[in-house]
């Protein structure tokens, strides 16, 4: 697998075993010294380099079989300013089918994720915590809405926080300098993040099988 281009001097697999730490959980310091451990040789500024060089390989974004799309949104921290988090899953496979940053949160914005999602996976019945922003957009796009179940609250709430908390953590650590700045780097990370949550549930259901 390649994940970068030829003039990187580190192999492609330590790159994405480097990725794999961070995104469990790792802070990129314990992530560097993993990698000495090996042999590999690499501060937390090169792995924090690979985050925003990292593109998902095309096999994770096919279609799934999806039953429907449970959705939630949360404030989080970038910076001195707060933004609005939209995440999207699937209850049977516990996939992190989409991701969206906003400044505001609104039915405009919900319709655009919605469509987004569509765009991607076709329609399918959708999941909420009943925001007024959702039955809206549901009705505008002709997909039937209803309120999250108590297990589907705990799937998205527990899935929520824990990326709410990585992606700080994350800024925290490299907050951006850019004047202006359109947190492209917490995109990049949050791309790195759902795909390596995704790759990481993949193998698990191919090991079980």
């Amino acid at each position: 697998m390649t994940i970068f281009k030829e003039r990187s001097r580190t192999s492609s697999k330590y790159v994405y075993y480097a990725l794999q730490l961070y995104s469990s959980g790792l802070s990129l310091r314990k992530t560097s010294e993993r990698l000495t451990a090996v042999r590999i040789k690499k501060n937390h500024v090169s792995i924090w380099n690979w985050i925003q060089r990292y593109k998902p390989k095309r096999i994770f974004q096919a279609r799934r079989t999806i039953s429907e799309f449970i959705i939630d949104e949360t404030l989080i921290k970038a910076g001195s300013d707060y933004v609005w988090l939209w995440v999207a899953i699937e209850p049977m496979n516990k996939m992190i089918l989409g991701i969206r940053l906003s400044i505001e949160r609104s039915m405009l914005v919900a319709e655009q994720f919605i469509k987004s999602l569509i765009r991607r996976y076709g329609k399918h019945n959708i999941s909420t915590d009943g925001g007024t922003w959702y039955p809206q957009a549901c009705r505008f796009l002709n997909i039937e809405h209803h309120n999250h179940s108590s297990i589907e609250k705990s799937f998205i709430e527990r899935t929520i926080q824990y990326i709410k908390d990585r992606t700080e953590c994350f800024d925290d650590y490299f907050p951006c300098t850019r004047i202006n700045c359109k947190l492209e780097h917490i995109v990049k990370w949050l791309i790195l993040f759902v795909d390596m949550h995704n790759r990481e549930l993949i193998i698990k259901r191919r090991i079980v099988k």
